[in-house]
């Protein structure tokens, strides 16, 4: 067999599509299936638009007979994951300049990405339609796969009592949660206010991940009196004891096209709340799909699963067996199938 080459340009701890690749790599290594990572070579203080077309051509020059299975907006890929949506659809959302540099280059290359690649698997039906609508590509071209992480087993009582001892939370309260760096894009605004026009306020929220402009996001929790309920805790190690000890996982982003956050908190027993334009949403019981960040009828939902216990539990459950189907190793199967029809 031939040996694959991923293609990502970054090497972080906190991204979706790093730490994807990073449970692709372990399955991968497993299994003896030789493969190997290339991350761009240029430093973060290039302009990003800059960066994007230099590691195009990184990878390019290089290509020769390699096979390449892109997560990165490249020309040259064999298989392209399209893991970060489509570019054109995401600035249609969130009203960007055309005229940004780094959405021309985006655009330029998304492009020819979905005209050359031999295959393009999309992360959920959400993007496989946004690439045949925007670029006009046959559906017989593109393969949905959607994301896929490593079970992991859980203990509510450590959980809470280590998170407990550093927060002084209360036994009995409530805990909901949102993980996700980008707060703007992935909806901190509309969690705080959907929170704050809850009935029950006995509930501690926790908001994790980096976000340049934090101060804004704590003065908005202030104003909207949430000051008792709301911690922010910047980027953590730790997430899973949060994901262990939260019963519902609010998730109102204007843009996502999958999100391994979904997957992760159904794992450790959520409810999870997302909004249709978040690909994930797809495998959720449709009554927790909001349709805009701003659809406030989530309210009343949330309130009643505050004050019923028994159904807050049943859903879940629900969600804990949902996401048994959705494992690393069913992804990384089912992707190796696609690499198979075409490496040799």
């Amino acid at each position: 067999m031939k040996k694959i080459y991923f293609i990502r340009a970054n090497k972080t701890k906190f991204g979706g599509g790093e730490n994807y690749l990073t449970r692709l790599s372990k399955e991968l290594s497993n299994n003896h299936i030789q493969h190997e990572i290339i991350n761009s070579i240029f430093p973060k203080f290039l302009f990003s638009w800059l960066r994007a077309i230099l590691f195009s051509i990184q990878v390019c020059l290089k290509k020769r007979d390699r096979f390449y299975f892109s997560l990165e907006r490249v020309i040259c890929c064999d298989i392209y994951r399209a893991g970060d949506g489509v570019h054109k659809v995401f600035m249609k959302i969130e009203k960007k300049s055309k005229l940004n540099p780094l959405n021309l280059v985006y655009v330029y290359i998304e492009k020819r990405i979905f005209k050359n690649a031999k295959k393009i698997i999309a992360i959920s039906n959400m993007v496989k339609n946004d690439i045949i609508k925007t670029y006009n590509i046959s559906s017989n071209k593109i393969k949905v796969i959607y994301n896929g992480i490593k079970l992991k087993e859980f203990n509510h009582e450590s959980s809470f009592k280590k998170i407990s001892q550093e927060f002084h939370i209360p036994k009995n309260e409530k805990i909901l949660l949102y993980v996700g760096s980008g707060f703007k894009r992935k909806g901190v605004k509309e969690f705080l206010e959907i929170l704050s026009q809850l009935k029950n306020k006995n509930f501690k929220a926790f908001i994790i991940g980096k976000e340049k402009n934090i101060t804004y996001y704590k003065g908005l929790a202030i104003k909207l009196n949430l000051k008792e309920n709301i911690i922010f805790t910047g980027p953590r190690s730790d997430v899973d004891d949060f994901y262990t000890i939260s019963d519902i996982f609010l998730f109102p982003t204007r843009y996502e096209p999958f999100g391994n956050v979904i997957l992760e908190a159904m794992s450790f027993s959520n409810v999870v709340i997302t909004t249709k334009n978040c690909g994930g949403g797809e495998i959720l019981n449709q009554k927790f799909i909001m349709q805009t960040p701003q659809d406030y009828t989530i309210v009343e939902k949330i309130d009643e699963l505050l004050q019923n216990p028994e159904k807050l539990e049943c859903i879940k459950k629900e969600n804990l067996k949902i996401v048994q189907n959705f494992t690393i190793e069913k992804n990384a199967k089912e992707t190796m199938e696609i690499i198979n029809e075409y490496l040799y």
